[in-house]
């Protein structure tokens, strides 16, 4: 009976790696790249006059993009999501919230967003819902809407439903880091307000990761299976998924938050000297940066002059 058992238990967890096909991601990233090249082959070469079509940090950044969405949508972390863990659950959002967000707004030129968007509603409305409240709003909203127990349970039974989500997820995203790093410029905010912007994002999510870390019991009663992946419990496999998402989440946005100060109060120091130096210049006409003497250059330059010669002196006539 116990050798039954453990069979079984066996051929069970064995079936979480089982190569299973989903021909649906692979259809939708081949639409995402031939759209990308369609643009930047046939539309780019009309809208930019002056300058590359794309620069190679947009293509890289695209490259990034797709191999994220590929691999968070795609065997093995969306099968041990939707049916074992709710950790790798948490691992997905967190690639397609933090990284494939970012990253897809990175690789899209000014001229293809302004060519997508137009001029007319479409790119009013996007305004309007691209502005940092609105943005953050919606964003955390979805969020806390994804942490819901009820639409957790019915979207892991249910395929559509469950990518559905999944895609609301990566709009909503897009549209809350439109303010940091968005390929519109006057939509993006200045560097004070943004480490502001990040901070605040960092914060709100930590409510539902605390609930998810501290909360007694199981809370998504849809990964209380009787496999258990790596012989993770349901209660350490949702203490880390609060963890994932409080500490992996916040961390991320503070190290944006840094890059960005340090990156300004680095610009801002040195246009500051220059400008200074700059200044210096043309009020006294001589460069205020060159190497002051030292003591002992002075005394090195005393002792390689030649002595002058000694005047002679008048002689008296017999």
């Amino acid at each position: 009976m116990f050798a039954q058992v453990a069979q079984t238990a066996a051929e069970q967890l064995a079936d979480v790696w089982k190569f299973r096909p989903h021909v649906e991601v692979w259809v939708l990233v081949v639409g995402l790249v031939a759209a990308y090249v369609y643009m930047v082959r046939v539309i780019g070469p009309h809208a930019v006059t002056n300058g590359p079509v794309v620069t190679r940090k947009q293509t890289v950044a695209f490259t990034a993009a797709i191999l994220v969405f590929w691999s968070a949508s795609d065997w093995p972390i969306h099968d041990i999501a939707e049916n074992y863990l709710y950790s790798a659950h948490m691992v997905q959002h967190y690639m397609m919230s933090y990284l494939l967000a970012p990253l897809f707004l990175l690789s899209i030129p000014e001229w293809m967003a302004r060519t997508l968007l137009g001029n007319g509603r479409v790119f009013k409305a996007a305004r309007f819902v691209c502005r940092p409240v609105t943005a953050g709003v919606i964003f955390n909203a979805w969020v806390m809407v994804t942490h819901i127990p009820g639409v957790v349970n019915a979207s892991v039974e249910n395929g559509p439903l469950h990518y559905t989500l999944h895609l609301v997820l990566v709009v909503t995203s897009i549209v809350g880091f439109m303010p940091v790093c968005g390929p519109i410029p006057e939509w993006q905010l200045k560097p004070a307000p943004k480490m502001i912007y990040l901070f605040l994002e960092s914060v709100i999510p930590t409510v539902p990761a605390a609930w998810l870390t501290f909360a007694e019991g199981t809370v998504y009663k849809r990964y209380n299976v009787p496999v258990r992946v790596w012989g993770m419990s349901a209660q350490t496999d949702q203490q880390i998924a609060g963890a994932i998402m409080k500490l992996g989440g916040s961390m991320y946005l503070w190290v944006i938050i840094g890059v960005v100060f340090f990156r300004h109060f680095i610009r801002g120091q040195a246009k500051e000297m220059r400008l200074r130096r700059d200044t210096d210049e043309r009020v006294t006409g001589y460069v205020t940066d060159e190497p002051s003497l030292t003591y002992d250059e002075v005394v090195k330059a005393f002792r390689d002059t030649p002595a002058p010669p000694e005047p002679s002196l008048p002689t008296k006539e017999a």
